[in-house]
C-alpha cells in the first residue's frame, strides 16, 4: 500500500490575517474601536504570574464573551464557531488562522467567575465609550423588566420529586443504608397525578400529591439520622425542609432547588401572569438609544431601584450628564434623585403648566416608549430572555453582558450606515483619490436623489 503524501502548507513571511480580511466587515471595525489594553491591565492582577499553568490570553476570553452575547449563542457554540470563523479569531487577537478550538467551554465559566461583576461592568463601560458623543444625553429613559431564570414552571409536586431524587443520590454517594427506595410506589402515584385535570381524578391526584410529600419527608429525616451533624449536606437538608414546610401563601418561597434565590414576579402581562427570575433596570438615552445603565435586582418596588441605577449610569459615563429621567407610572412617588428630575405621566394641570410644557412632556413620554423594543431586542437577540448563569452574581453578569452586546451592535450598524463608511468603502486605496472616482461618487449621490443632472469628466 502506497503511503499518502502529507500536504504541507507553506506560510509566507509577509502573510497577515489583517491583510486578508475585508476591512469593512463590522467585526473588523469593532476590533479597531475597542481598547483591549485596559482589559489586560485590569484582569492581569487576578492571575498568578509565577505559579500554575499559564493562563489563556485575556483578550481571547473577553472577545469570546462579547461574541457569545453578540451572536446569541452558548459557550459551547462560540468556542466551536471560533475555529471556523476568521473574523472571530481576528477580534480575539489572532494574527493567523488556527483551525482548532481555543479552549474548553468551561474556561469561559471560570473566567466569568474570576472577573466578577466589576470586570463585566468594565466591558459595559467600554461598549458605552465606543459610541462616542451619543452616550452624552441629558434626557434618559428608565424601565424595569423581568429576566427569567433557567428553571421549569415550579409546582409543589415537582419540588418534592426532586427532593426524593437528590436524597437517593446522596445516599448512594455516601453509601448509606436506605430502608425503602419507593420506586414502585412513585410509579403508581405518577399515574394518579398524570390525569389530574379530569373531573373524576381531582381527589385521587391530591391524595397522590400528599403521599409524594410524605415520602420526601421520610427520606430527608432518614438522611439526617444517618449523616453526621455537621456534614457538607447540611445546607441542602435545610433547603429541603424549608420546601416541605412552606405553605401556599408564604412569603420568600423556594421555587427551585438549584436556584433558591429565584423570585416570583408579576408585571401584569396577559400572556405571562407570573415570571420566575429577577428584576432588571435599564437606562437608555432618549435621542440616541445607547444603554448607559443595566443593573440587576431581586424584586423591589420600581422606585427603590432608581438611586442605584442612576449611580451606576453616572459612574459608567464618568460625569454627571443626566438631567432628566422619564419613567412610567410604576415609579410614582419619586420626583428627584441626585439632582436628576424624575418625570412620570400624570394628569396635566392647565393652571400651572403652559401648552408648550404640556406638549414637551407628551413628546418625552412618547420617546420613553422606545425603550420597550430595546428591551425586546435585549431578550431576543442578546440572551436576556432566559438566564443560564448561576446565582445572584450570574444575574448581574448576564444583564451587563447583554447590554454591552447591544451597544457594540449599535456602533457597528451606525458605522455601516454612516457617510464615512460610504466614503471609506468607495475611496480607500493605496493611491491618492482620482478625479474619475470623485466624479462617479457625485453621480451616485445625484442618481440616488432621482435627479437628472450628471457630471461629465
Amino acid at each position: 500500500m502506497i503511503k499518502k503524501t502529507e500536504k504541507k502548507s507553506q506560510t509566507s513571511m509577509f502573510f497577515s490575517l489583517k491583510d486578508t480580511l475585508d476591512q469593512k466587515h463590522p467585526l473588523f471595525i469593532l476590533e479597531d474601536k475597542i481598547n483591549w489594553q485596559q482589559f489586560e491591565e485590569a484582569f492581569s492582577p487576578l492571575y498568578c504570574s509565577d505559579n500554575g499553568r499559564p493562563a489563556l490570553p485575556i483578550r481571547l476570553m473577553v472577545g469570546l464573551l462579547i461574541l457569545k452575547h453578540l451572536r446569541n449563542i452558548s459557550d459551547e457554540s462560540v468556542v466551536e464557531q471560533y475555529s471556523e470563523n476568521v473574523y472571530y479569531q481576528y477580534l480575539c487577537g489572532q494574527t493567523e488562522f488556527v483551525a482548532k478550538v481555543p479552549c474548553e467551554a468551561s474556561e469561559l465559566v471560570h473566567f466569568r467567575n474570576r472577573i466578577g461583576e466589576q470586570g463585566v461592568e468594565l466591558i459595559l463601560k467600554e461598549s458605552i465609550r465606543i459610541n462616542g458623543d451619543d452616550r452624552f444625553d441629558p434626557d434618559v429613559s428608565i424601565d424595569t423588566t423581568v429576566q427569567e431564570k433557567n428553571i421549569t414552571f415550579p409546582t409543589d409536586n415537582k419540588l418534592h420529586r426532586k427532593i426524593i431524587t437528590k436524597c437517593k443520590a446522596i445516599s448512594e454517594k455516601e453509601d448509606l443504608p436506605v430502608r425503602q427506595s419507593y420506586s414502585r410506589t412513585l410509579k403508581k402515584l405518577s399515574v394518579d397525578q398524570r390525569f389530574r385535570n379530569h373531573p373524576k381524578n381531582h381527589g385521587k391526584a391530591r391524595k397522590a400529591d400528599r403521599k409524594v410529600k410524605t415520602i420526601a419527608g421520610r427520606l430527608v429525616r432518614e438522611l439526617e439520622r444517618n449523616l453526621e451533624p455537621n456534614s457538607k449536606y447540611q445546607s441542602e437538608l435545610e433547603l429541603f425542609k424549608k420546601v416541605l414546610n412552606q405553605k401556599k401563601d408564604d412569603k420568600n418561597k423556594v421555587y427551585s432547588l438549584h436556584e433558591p434565590e429565584v423570585e416570583c414576579i408579576s408585571k401584569g402581562k396577559e400572556a405571562k401572569k407570573y415570571e420566575f427570575g429577577n428584576k432588571v433596570s435599564i437606562i437608555t438615552t432618549q435621542s440616541t438609544g445607547v444603554i448607559v445603565g443595566a443593573m440587576s435586582f431581586r424584586n423591589p418596588y420600581d422606585g427603590h431601584t432608581l438611586q442605584p441605577a442612576i449611580d451606576q449610569a453616572e459612574k459608567l459615563l464618568e460625569k454627571n450628564s443626566i438631567k432628566t429621567a422619564t419613567v412610567d407610572r410604576g415609579y410614582r412617588g419619586v420626583s428627584k434623585i441626585n439632582e436628576v428630575v424624575i418625570q412620570s405621566p400624570k394628569p396635566f394641570n392647565n393652571k400651572t403648566q403652559t401648552k408648550y410644557k404640556q406638549n414637551k412632556l407628551k413628546k418625552q413620554f412618547g420617546r420613553r416608549a422606545a425603550i420597550e423594543p430595546m428591551i425586546g431586542h435585549l431578550k431576543s437577540d442578546h440572551r436576556m430572555k432566559r438566564n443560564f448563569y448561576k446565582g445572584i452574581t450570574g444575574d448581574a453578569i448576564n444583564v451587563m453582558l447583554s447590554a454591552a452586546a447591544f451597544n457594540f451592535k449599535r456602533m457597528m450598524r451606525k458605522w455601516s450606515s454612516s457617510f464615512l463608511f460610504f466614503f471609506y468603502r468607495h475611496f480607500t486605496s493605496p493611491t491618492r483619490l482620482a478625479v474619475g472616482q470623485v466624479i462617479s461618487f457625485f453621480n451616485q449621490v445625484i442618481y440616488s436623489q432621482k435627479e437628472i443632472w450628471v457630471f461629465k469628466g
